[in-house]
């Protein structure tokens, strides 16, 4: 532990995705973990939601009732709140506590109107998820009160670090019932940036023209956008991941993060080069089967094998680019055959009996298709809808064109078709792409080259941005190209991309090598060792802020 971490009696992280693998914030925590841990120890606590059962429970939560000394049983927890602690079964096993918050949402009235005389959140137009975010981040607040009272920590030495708009709500009730404490609130998106991108409309041309408030009238956010921006101006210390973030509060939320915190990688994910290699062979094995399976043909053990994945949000997460650029590729990749798999979770019905049963007997091309799972809404699913309009136009699919495979399920190694977890398959690819016209970091790309692969993605992702402030934008040099996107010119990111990936494909085997190898080098520059010194600013900040205060 560090001189400063002797400041810190208690650090704790608030998050919806502690324990909680819902997308991109449950790597960032799970990711930063151990470094955070060697840090500050078991003063380090991570606080999540209690969403789990007997008969589903966290596969990464291991129960421990003696932990900060048996506090689930005897600490004093107010309004019927009931916790479970234990370790968080990641690199470093942080401590943990899972909050049932069921018990608050009586009191929510209360709690709205409290914050509204406050700090002017406008809960009145709340909807959806807006409750439940609130109940859960109310009563970690509380339970970050009682236990620091319980374990006898000074509260000018406690922290509390929240993540997101939902966990905005307990910030500001610990502010309001713990004032002595210093609080860190992290956006890794605002809200109402991600609800302009995600209705269509031009974030860049028109950028510096946009005003928050008034864009969260017009598309029904003004709760989520008044609580995220109350909790960045009440926060002690305000933070973003990415200068591409920092420039969107900057704009939206009328304030400037203090500092920005990018997101490393911990590379102990990545396996070692024996379980690698077999990682990458059985991966490829199985991707090739599928296609074969679903094509009626076979696929050469050299198949350009390309992919992309992430959150199903096709616009934001590029994937309508994706899609439109593979569709470019296969004329320009010379004689070798290109598989490109979507590997992002959409509204799963069950898998293709079809194709697991000509999977099981070694079948091929039972059943002409391109989705792994059927879905629920097939005909209305954005990807579905494109992959076949683009078969149909001949595009894609037919005779020297890359053929798309949809695989829409979470790959947890229990999908029924690839049954193979995310971290196993991504060696079998040779390239991915993330195309996104919205994202605030950008973990996928840096997951993609901490395991060798190299990536495409584009300025607007933050992690884009740290390549070219920091590396250089190239394959083989660096293992990531970073191409740009824009409200105007659609076409040339599609070119521009089916360009690059075409050109890598028909690399020889020594820039391959040396692709993968650099991947892997810009990986390591991205180590969180070199990253948690910007949080270390942020906890000074807060405390300094917090003591200036009181």
């Amino acid at each position: 532990m560090s001189e400063f971490s002797n400041s810190i009696g208690l650090l704790f992280e608030c998050s919806w995705e502690v324990c909680n693998k819902i997308g991109g914030i449950y790597t960032v925590l799970s990711t930063k973990a151990r470094m955070l841990k060697e840090e500050f120890g078991d003063n380090l606590i991570f606080i999540g939601p209690d969403v789990w059962t007997d008969d589903n429970p966290s596969p990464v939560f291991i129960e421990r009732r003696t932990m900060l000394k048996s506090a689930s049983s005897r600490a004093v927890l107010p309004h019927g709140i009931k916790i479970r602690t234990g370790r968080w079964d990641i690199p470093g096993s942080p401590s943990v506590i899972l909050v049932d918050f069921k018990s608050v949402y009586p009191l929510l009235d209360e709690i709205f109107g409290e914050m509204w005389n406050n700090y002017k959140v406008d809960s009145l137009h709340s909807y959806g998820d807006y409750s439940e975010g609130c109940a859960f981040a109310v009563a970690s607040a509380m339970v970050m009160k009682a236990i620091s009272e319980y374990l006898r920590v000074d509260a000018t030495k406690v922290v509390g670090h929240f993540n997101e708009w939902t966990t905005g709500m307990g910030l500001l009730w610990l502010k309001t019932h713990l004032p002595q404490a210093a609080t860190v609130f992290t956006t890794h998106a605002t809200s109402i940036g991600r609800s302009i991108c995600g209705n269509g409309k031009p974030l860049y041309d028109y950028f510096t023209g946009y005003n928050g408030d008034q864009m969260a009238r017009e598309l029904n956010m003004e709760s989520k956008h008044s609580l995220e921006k109350a909790a960045a101006h009440q926060a002690d210390c305000f933070t973003a991941v990415s200068e591409v973030t920092a420039r969107e509060c900057e704009q939206l939320l009328d304030i400037r993060p203090a500092v920005v915190t990018p997101n490393g990688f911990e590379p102990k994910f990545v396996p070692k080069t024996a379980r690698y290699n077999k990682s990458r062979q059985t991966g490829r094995r199985r991707l090739l089967d599928i296609a074969s399976a679903l094509t009626g043909r076979e696929y050469a053990d050299d198949t350009f094998i390309i992919g992309t994945s992430g959150r199903n949000e096709y616009r934001n997460k590029g994937l309508d680019v994706f899609l439109d650029s593979m569709s470019e590729l296969g004329e320009k990749v010379n004689g070798r055959d290109v598989l490109a798999f979507v590997l992002v979770p959409a509204w799963v019905k069950e898998p293709s009996g079809a194709l697991r049963e000509a999977l099981e007997n070694g079948a091929k091309g039972v059943q002409p298709d391109y989705l792994t799972h059927r879905l629920h809404n097939e005909g209305d699913d954005q990807i579905c809808r494109r992959i076949g309009q683009l078969e149909y136009e001949g595009r894609l699919g037919g005779e020297g064109k890359a053929k798309v495979i949809f695989i829409p399920c979470y790959l947890d190694g229990g999908d029924g078709i690839v049954n193979i977890g995310y971290y196993d398959l991504l060696p079998a690819l040779d390239l991915t792409v993330f195309a996104s016209y919205y994202e605030p970091w950008g973990y996928t790309p840096l997951e993609s080259v901490a395991f060798g692969v190299p990536t495409i993605t584009t300025d607007k992702a933050g992690f884009g941005q740290w390549v070219l402030e920091t590396l250089s934008s190239s394959i083989v040099n660096t293992g990531v190209e970073v191409v740009e996107r824009n409200d105007r010119d659609y076409s040339l990111t599609v070119e521009k991309i089916a360009s690059i990936a075409a050109s890598y494909a028909r690399a020889t085997e020594k820039e391959v090598s040396k692709a993968r190898n650099s991947a892997t080098a810009t990986s390591l520059k991205a180590d969180w060792r070199f990253f948690l010194t910007h949080y270390d600013d942020a906890f000074r900040i807060a405390l300094r802020s917090a003591a200036e205060r009181k």
